[in-house]
């Protein structure tokens, strides 16, 4: 039982859909009672037992079923009749998805960085903060929130994101921001946003490329981060973001993204040198 709620307490925290089972009851000679759990990781490890044998194996269907579609669902069997199981007993089985909270992983320790952070965690992400500046990077500015005292790229495997985290570049120096870009672009990620005005994302992307040779893979890369709701202050671009954040964990695409990477005339600068016009930047 501890394995199982330590189990359980690392996947709410770490992120990703698993998928929990519990006897909920039991009658007659059965291979487990009332409270026995077994736990589907998001990596597909299994956690704990409902009994073994052929009420687990259906069990365990239902499980990786549940993280597929996200939906709760009774196994109720008849141990001798249905499954062939000597024990002949009944049990029913609840079967529900279980979310980790998504990990927002934010480079930057600066104004919108703390904005970010406050409002973030009040729907539901668990936020880390990246940032070497320790006056900053601080317990007192990001209370609740994990921090890592090292630049973007010094953090890499302390970070080790997976396909399940989100990724915010908001640091208080363009090379961080284009480090951070460049590096975390290439690893997994469910999103990256970088700041910045859309000539300072063209510039950070034709450096990327020139040193690459091509450019870095954009499909969940947001830049400029957040939605178009004409946010001037740290706290109301901390809005645009997050709120950014919640249509995509969502699903959704409401509001109007200021995704240069969508514009036909921002990729034709980026496959040229020529130059951006005034109503481009």
């Amino acid at each position: 039982m501890i394995e199982v709620t330590e189990a359980l307490l690392a996947l709410l925290r770490g992120g990703g859909r698993g998928a929990l089972a519990t006897v909920t009851r039991a009658a007659g000679s059965t291979p487990q009672q009332p409270g026995a759990r077994l736990l589907l990781r998001p990596d597909g490890t299994l956690v704990g037992t409902v009994g073994g044998g052929a009420i687990e194996q259906v069990v365990v269907e239902a499980l990786r079923a549940c993280v597929r579609d996200g939906t709760p669902r009774v196994i109720a069997r008849e141990l001798g009749r249905d499954l062939g199981m000597c024990c002949g007993g009944r049990m029913e089985v609840f079967v529900e998805p279980i979310e980790g909270a998504p990990r927002l992983v934010i480079f930057g320790a600066g104004h919108v960085a703390k904005a970010t952070a406050a409002i973030a965690r009040t729907v539901g992400f668990a936020v880390t903060i990246v940032d070497d500046r320790d006056e900053l990077n601080d317990e007192a500015r990001f209370p609740g929130c994990l921090r890592v005292l090292a630049e973007p790229r010094e953090a890499r495997d302390r970070v080790a994101p997976t396909a399940h985290d989100w990724l915010l570049v908001v640091t208080h120096d363009h090379r961080l921001d284009e480090e951070a870009l460049d590096l975390y672009s290439t690893l997994p990620h469910a999103y990256l946003g970088v700041i910045g005005s859309r000539r300072k994302v063209v510039r950070i992307l034709r450096r990327i490329r020139a040193r690459r040779g091509a450019l870095p893979p954009l499909d969940r890369v947001y830049a400029p981060v957040g939605l178009r709701i004409g946010a001037v202050s740290p706290e109301e671009i901390a809005v645009s973001i997050v709120g950014e954040l919640v249509a995509l964990r969502h699903g959704e695409r409401a509001g109007s993204h200021m995704r240069a990477l969508e514009d036909a005339a921002i990729r034709r600068a980026l496959e040229s040198d020529e130059p951006l016009s005034d109503d481009e930047t």
